[in-house]
């Protein structure tokens, strides 16, 4: 795909990966900070240059439904579309300082990755969107070489690029920050509306999705808000999608505000099992992320922390009914 188009009468250019679709003239960079029109022509200056890389369990992304028990090699850039007062990230996603002395091709993306014992790679700890030239280009590669393609994002691509991204990218997960449109333009600088269409969007295009919804009490989770949400999910993406709800804790901007109550997660959970859902898992919080058969209640995964300590599953299926479990299993 392009990943900008010009506009000759103004003597700019538009950016085509996220939804704030900036327009830029000759050396303006866009909202996220890092992607900068250079001679006519749209640069990604974070190109080739990771701010941080880690070896993680693909449940910390938090993915659940994707090669269980498996390391994602995981990385991300400086800089961020969002605002989020409560980024636990906040040191790169807010930064927009590019440091080249670190240099990573895509082709040694892919090696430290198969390297290091890796079944994925995880685009993740900013937002990977604002990255997605350097991001696909790796993809690609790690495609051919065996290896799944996981997206965590904040779900404010364009329709374009989530139509590219089938290609290559085998999983996302999306957060889903609050139910209130007003909350996200004026508070996180993004769309309700727009995250709403990048998750109908990947699910028609064949792409694994879990969804996440960080709760913070007082602000996105009165009941109404969340059976709202559990509808959107169950109705529009499918009961099969995993909603991951994860307990807030205080950081960047919100020091003061409190942390999540797990009986806050626990009634948010008992709404999204009430619409239909059929995996829904809790998230920061020191209980078991398990997976059970929809059919038969058998435990299928069991889950201490970020570690799994039993995979019952038998070719993608519960073991006693024989039920096909949604998700990537190989």
């Amino acid at each position: 795909m392009n990943y900008y188009e010009t506009i000759p009468e103004k003597e700019k250019i538009k950016c085509l990966l996220c939804q704030h679709y900036c327009q830029m003239k000759e050396g303006q960079v866009g909202v996220c900070g890092v992607n900068k029109n250079e001679n006519g022509e749209l640069k990604t200056l974070v190109y080739g240059h990771p701010s941080t890389i880690n070896l993680d369990p693909v449940e910390k992304k938090p993915i659940y439904h994707l090669l269980p028990g498996t390391t994602a090699l995981s990385f991300g850039t400086v800089g961020c579309n969002f605002k989020c007062p409560f980024c636990q990230n906040w040191q790169i996603s807010q930064e927009h300082t590019v440091d080249t002395s670190i240099e990573v091709s895509p082709e040694k993306m892919v090696d430290l990755a198969i390297e290091n014992g890796a079944s994925s790679i995880a685009y993740t700890y900013n937002e990977p969107t604002i990255f997605y030239p350097y991001a696909k280009d790796i993809g690609v590669i790690a495609r051919q070489k065996g290896l799944k393609n996981i997206f965590v994002t904040n779900g404010f691509e364009t329709p374009e690029v989530v139509k590219d991204m089938a290609s290559w990218l085998d999983a996302a997960n999306v957060d889903l920050k609050s139910w209130d449109d007003a909350y996200y333009k004026k508070v996180l600088k993004g769309g309700l509306e727009a995250v709403k269409d990048t998750l109908r969007g990947m699910v028609k295009e064949g792409i694994w999705v879990e969804v996440t919804t960080l709760l913070i009490e007082g602000d996105n989770d009165s009941d109404k808000d969340l059976e709202e949400m559990a509808s959107f999910i169950a109705n529009e993406l499918g009961i099969h999608v995993p909603w991951h709800l994860s307990a807030f804790h205080p950081d960047y901007k919100m020091q003061d505000h409190e942390y999540t109550k797990l009986q806050t997660l626990q009634r948010a959970s008992d709404i999204a099992k009430k619409a239909g859902l059929l995996y829904v898992y809790m998230g920061n919080v020191p209980v078991h992320g398990d997976t059970y058969c929809p059919d038969c209640g058998t435990l299928l995964i069991d889950r201490t922390g970020y570690s799994v300590t039993k995979n019952a599953l038998v070719d993608g299926h519960c073991p006693k009914c024989n039920r096909a479990i949604e998700g990537v299993w190989k």
